[in-house]
């Protein structure tokens, strides 16, 4: 019996569809609040976004992850449950024996690691096209041909720097290079490795609580609020350093602020204190229960479709 299983892959997949339809708002507050300025809180946030860039502020940089989130989440759920049965045939013989709490911490953590490859280019792009009207990005580029001109001396501060997606994926290769995709995965892969633990783990942990039978199939109101709640716990936790990989990701070649994660971490809490590692929690508390909550749901009914035939 093969321990590859496809139907894993396209369930994540389907269940990444239905999930991204949930956060499109929510995934630009948060990263306007952890990178940019002059925002008192989420509600300000949203009342500012729209006096000054109208509903279509709300839907910048996200046609990039839209088309690619499904990937991703077929990549990181098929990984996943394929990493649990291939140490289950190792550890005990069987690719259908229950993993162990650390089975599924190691298959968690891995999976956390190898998502960054796909991951973080995509993170990337999504902040640089969130964030190009935003001041802690127009003051990193300066007028071609005149190094000593900010953009925002010229009064163009709101000029798009990139034209989309494959204009800034073009333009972050021709100026800082393939290991410019890249920046910020380093706090990424800080960010993602305990926190797909604290995702899968608490999942698992709240399904077998809420089905204590285990034989059958866990009940859907079960997968809703077991994914919700390990979404939430998940992205609260993972708030501090998604904070740095933002302000990383949003930092451009030219003047740049941040030498490193280290470096940024002391600059933040230098100029902004403490709370500014907690910026965008209550986004993520309130997008991480149905974002999360509808991503295992539709996993999980479309991996019990596929395996019904």
């Amino acid at each position: 019996m093969t321990v590859f299983h496809l139907d894993d892959f396209l369930a994540g997949w389907i269940g990444g569809m239905w999930c991204e339809s949930k956060k499109i708002l929510c995934a630009l507050l948060q990263t306007r609040l952890q990178a940019g300025k002059g925002y008192r809180n989420t509600l300000h946030c949203v009342v500012t976004i729209y006096k000054k860039e109208n509903v279509t502020g709300f839907f910048k940089g996200l046609s990039f992850p839209l088309a690619s989130i499904t990937l991703y989440n077929s990549m990181v759920f098929g990984f996943f449950s394929n990493t649990q049965r291939l140490i289950s045939r190792y550890r005990y013989g069987d690719g259908r024996h229950p993993c162990s709490m650390l089975d599924l911490t190691v298959a968690s953590m891995l999976t956390g690691l190898v998502s960054v490859g796909v991951g973080a280019p995509v993170d990337l792009v999504k902040i640089r096209l969130q964030m190009q009207t935003q001041p802690v990005l127009a003051e990193n580029f300066n007028l071609a041909g005149n190094g000593s001109v900010p953009l925002r001396s010229m009064g163009i501060q709101s000029q798009s720097l990139y034209r989309g997606p494959l204009h800034c994926i073009s333009t972050v290769l021709q100026n800082e290079g393939i290991q410019g995709l890249y920046r910020g995965a380093g706090a990424m892969i800080i960010r993602d490795v305990p926190g797909y633990t604290l995702y899968f783990i608490p999942y698992t942990l709240f399904c077998n609580w809420l089905n204590p039978d285990g034989n059958a199939a866990p009940h859907p109101c079960c997968i809703w609020l077991a994914g919700g709640l390990a979404g939430s716990i998940s992205w609260v936790t993972a708030t501090p350093t998604d904070v740095v990989k933002s302000r990383l990701q949003a930092d451009a070649m030219q003047h740049r602020k941040y030498k490193g994660i280290l470096h940024c971490i002391v600059q933040s809490y230098k100029t902004e204190g403490i709370h500014v590692f907690f910026r965008g929690a209550t986004v993520n508390a309130i997008r991480g229960f149905p974002m999360c909550a509808t991503m295992f749901l539709g996993y999980e009914l479309s991996l019990q479709f596929f395996r019904s035939f």
